[in-house]
């Protein structure tokens, strides 16, 4: 094709030709002029698109042997959905690939399938069956990747074929697939409530409350709280406490989180079981999660709030009170929160300030001894010194307050203005406060003073006036401290709020300086100039208040000042102000009648400034205290949607136990409610009436006997014959735990691993067995990997008269039996031996024998 031809240049292809430039618009295609016609590759892409190529890789994919190989075909995949790339059409391909033992290749084609089940339903559904079948996976693994991926379809119509493989995930052997599947019954909620409702998922997820995998329950204790948000969360009960706290030491710190979070929700059933709870916790103190340091806070607050004695109790004079019990904690937790800001991220340290700042003003004076950990760094982020310094004048009282002060007489001239700012409003407040102890208010008037004459910082005068006209409202007694500088100060303060500070302070202590009528008929003479009302207002209010004090001197220059501004327009107030005074100044006889008025006006009686009182904001904070309401400074209502916020609702309303009942021994580790329900303190358990002998032909536990078994022979008749125990036997709750609690765990006598040809097929089965034999069941149950039981019996009391306490655990995969027993009474000698007859007998009931 490249040959060349008569009058071309050598090699150059023939126009037209077939390796050559397309022909001109009206041409033959195939180079041949005046021939009509089309040729196709003329439509056709003349390049791969990025889509294209990948599904020739994709084809390639069941042949390709490289495991590697296969993997990097799956990330260009996931890469280009990523982009943004619409690679949907690959979907027949990538459906192709799902049937691999590679976990990282099945991962990625189920990320691929839930991408696209939204926008492309109708090919999701094709998924289905693949996505059911890899539920019943061997590998659990597959099982709960398939599971996620099925819930997270999130089509309506996989309702029906959702529901069966998530209760079968509820029972699986594996902790990662029943985990998953607590979580999949969420997304089962938000898609279809009434199926939700009808499948009982969930009284299914607190009878899982119970799984020994800590994991599940943390699960199912945030999807219980997010299913029942509307009425406050999951419902909590003594039990149900109790089993989560002595459990808390085997979760994770995110599994600890959720139960602590439980605890403000919680009523104690009384003292002790408050106090046991506080105890129980106090390890929690100790770590390095911040999160669980806060709401352990939170946890013990509340407790201290609900068992704290109240004004109006009949309860003993010395029961501490709320107040005495939030003293006590915030004394507990004041070194872990110290520790905490000191060593965390600047983030994690502005949160934890915040509640040290909540926690301080709850309870004032606990944190005074360490004010120096909340001296500002040089290091410190902007928002850390900030927060710092505002909680360093809430720590002043007479023994650090002149510490306190010369540190925050330091940051005043700082290059952050901001900075500069609030350190002089918290050395005022300390002054306010009178915090600081005999001659602080002089010492800090002197330095605000002093602070007057910083010229070239204008935001420090102006703060430092502000701030001087707040302490001679509230103490008269510093006037001749502050009065010589202040003619002064008014000629270069130039911000509006120290201008009228300034003014303000002239007409207060107008009486000791000279110039004060002077310096002010200057600022009248300029009223036209003056823009900002808030000058003009005290402008007014300081001539008014001199008129008083030095009549002659002001009276023309108040004339002309009423008038200019009863014809200011500018300002409302200023003008109903200035026609007030004028009123009041013509009609009163007697001047004094009107200095009583205007001079009672001004003074300041009270503590504290009416917007300074944010005592409701603060008490409905304690009550969000571990929530972004702290960090905020504002209730929730004022952030979050009205339908959106969850009702704080606290449990139980009404307890089992009396008022003055003990708290169940955590030593026994709360076999109490473990067992399915039956608690051990519901009532006397009654043995159950001796069973007949089975026939040789009847296999009791279903274990698969090759050959028939022998008849086990009778009770009475027993063949152990060395070991007589009580065929009619009846124990109480009470009993089994004070017998269980008062022999130390590692008296115990542990067997472990006794093999058993199957697991048992229900608990109804193993108590006939064991009862067949006298030995009697207190409590029982299945849980997904095992089925426990809780065992007793006694010896004749000819032959001793001991009591056997048996916790027994029967394993399902492998299937295996554990025994933990306890003798209790009886020959101490004969101890030992009695127990070995003992599990011969148990293992003779049971067949293992």
């Amino acid at each position: 094709n490249n040959m060349p031809v008569p009058g071309g240049p050598s090699g150059m292809p023939v126009p037209g030709g077939p390796g050559g430039m397309p022909p001109p618009p009206g041409g033959a295609p195939g180079g041949v002029p005046g021939q009509p016609g089309r040729d196709d590759a003329y439509f056709t892409e003349s390049r791969k698109g990025e889509v294209n190529e990948l599904r020739q890789l994709l084809r390639t994919f069941g042949t390709e042997r490289d495991k590697q190989k296969k993997r990097d075909i799956m990330k260009k995949v996931i890469a280009y959905m990523t982009l943004g790339i619409d690679v949907s059409r690959l979907f027949t391909e990538m459906m192709l690939a799902i049937e691999t033992r590679d976990l990282v290749i099945k991962k990625m084609v189920y990320l691929f399938l839930c991408n696209y089940a939204d926008t492309h339903p109708d090919l999701a559904q094709m998924c289905t069956n693949t996505l059911v079948k890899d539920c019943g996976n061997e590998d659990p693994m597959v099982r709960g990747l398939a599971l996620r991926s099925l819930c997270s379809l999130r089509l309506p119509q996989m309702i029906e074929y959702t529901s069966e493989p998530l209760r079968r995930s509820l029972q699986d052997g594996h902790a990662y697939v029943r985990k998953t599947g607590v979580m999949g019954i969420l997304k089962m909620y938000h898609l279809n409530k009434e199926e939700f409702d009808k499948a009982a998922f969930n009284d299914i997820l607190y009878e899982m409350l119970r799984d020994p995998d800590p994991s599940v329950v943390t699960n199912c204790i945030f999807v219980l709280n997010e299913i029942q948000a509307e009425v406050g969360g999951m419902a909590l009960n003594r039990a149900v406490m109790l089993h989560l706290l002595n459990r808390i030491h085997e979760f994770s710190e995110f599994g600890i989180l959720a139960v602590l979070d439980l605890i403000p929700r919680y009523i104690p059933a009384n003292d002790e079981e408050g106090f046991q709870i506080m105890n129980l916790l106090d390890p929690v103190l100790k770590t390095a999660n911040a999160g669980a340091v806060v709401a352990t806070i939170r946890a013990f607050l509340s407790i201290a709030t609900a068992i704290g004695k109240r004004p109006g109790d009949d309860r003993d004079a010395d029961s501490p009170s709320v107040d005495d019990l939030s003293k006590q904690v915030v004394e507990r937790i004041k070194a872990p929160l110290v520790t905490l800001i000191a060593s965390g991220s600047s983030e994690l340290s502005y949160v934890l300030l915040k509640y040290a700042d909540q926690l301080i003003d709850l309870c004032p004076g606990i944190f005074d001894d360490e004010y120096r950990q909340f001296y500002v760094k040089y290091s410190d982020p902007t928002h850390i010194k900030h927060s710092k310094i505002r909680i360093l004048a809430k720590l002043a009282n007479p023994n650090t307050a002149p510490d306190i002060v010369a540190e925050l007489g330091e940051l005043v001239t700082d290059a952050d203005e901001t900075l500069g700012r609030i350190a002089v409003r918290s050395m005022t407040n300390i002054a306010l406060n009178d915090s600081g102890g005999e001659g602080a208010v002089e010492s800090i008037s002197r330095r605000l003073v002093d602070m007057l004459d910083l010229q070239g910082i204008s935001h420090v005068t102006s703060e430092a006036a502000t701030a001087l006209a707040a302490l001679v409202r509230r103490n008269e007694s510093i006037k001749p401290v502050i009065s010589a500088p202040l003619p002064r100060a008014l000629k270069y303060i130039n911000e509006p709020a120290g201008k009228a500070s300034i003014i303000f302070l002239l007409g207060e202590c107008g009486a000791d300086i000279t110039e004060a009528p002077y310096a002010l008929e200057k600022v009248i003479d300029s009223y036209d100039n003056i823009a900002d009302a808030s000058v003009k207002t005290a402008l007014l209010a300081a001539t008014v208040n001199l008129f008083f004090t030095r009549p002659p001197e002001v009276q023309h220059m108040l004339g002309r000042l009423l008038k200019k501004a009863t014809e200011d327009m500018s300002s409302q107030d200023l003008h109903d102000r200035a026609l007030f005074y004028y009123r009041l100044l013509r009609s009163s006889p007697d001047l004094t009648v009107a200095k009583s008025i205007i001079s009672k006006s001004m003074a300041v009686t009270a503590s504290q400034f009416a917007e300074e009182d944010d005592s409701e904001l603060r008490a409905a904070l304690m009550d969000e205290f571990n929530t972004l309401c702290t960090v905020y400074r504002c209730k929730p209502e004022n952030f979050i949607d009205e339908e959106n916020i969850v009702p704080f609702v606290k449990l139980p309303t009404e307890h089992p136990l009396a008022a003055a009942a003990p708290v169940v021994d955590q030593g026994v580790n709360t076999i109490t409610d473990e067992m399915n329900g039956a608690a051990l303190t519901d009532g006397y358990a009654t043995a159950a009436a001796p069973q007949p002998a089975p026939s040789a032909e009847v296999d009791l536990l279903g274990f698969g006997f090759d050959d028939p078994a022998p008849a086990p022979a009778p009770p009475a008749t027993n063949s152990l014959q060395s070991l007589s125990l009580k065929s009619n036997l009846s124990l109480s709750g009470e009993d089994y735990q004070s017998k269980w609690g008062s022999i130390p765990d590692s008296e115990a006598v542990v067997i472990s691993g006794l093999p058993m040809a199957s697991a048992p097929p229900s608990t109804d089965v193993v108590e006939g067995a064991l009862s067949a034999f006298s030995v009697f069941t207190m409590a029982s149950g299945e849980l997904p990997t095992e089925f426990k039981f809780f065992l007793y019996a006694q010896e004749e009391e000819s032959f001793g008269g001991c009591y056997f306490l048996i916790q027994a655990v029967a394993l399902k995969q492998p299937s295996s039996l554990n025994l933990t027993i306890k003798p209790v009474g009886g020959d101490p000698n004969k101890q030992k031996e009695k127990v070995d007859q003992l599990v011969e007998l148990i293992k003779s009931a049971l067949g293992l024998c």
